[in-house]
């Protein structure tokens, strides 16, 4: 998939849990799982905000586009 999450990079850069992240957002420990690894297949941009407001950063800092290597998966 072309977009790509980094919140571990920002919670590793923050030095912070998921579990610390989870009580200060509000967010179930499985649905931020769920984004870290790429499963999510959407986000909430009220979410995407408490998010980017507890580890004070941008929403490019947690979500990138990269363009994907395999041409038949290009769309």
């Amino acid at each position: 998939m072309p977009i790509i999450v980094n919140l571990d990079i920002m919670l590793a850069r923050r030095k912070m849990r998921l579990t610390e992240l989870s009580e200060h957002v509000g967010i179930t420990m499985a649905n931020l799982s769920n984004l870290k690894t790429g499963k999510a297949r959407a986000i909430r941009f009220t979410t995407l905000e408490a998010i980017c407001a507890a580890l004070d950063c941008q929403p490019g800092d947690l979500v990138e586009y990269r363009l994907s290597e395999d041409p038949a998966t290009r769309g």
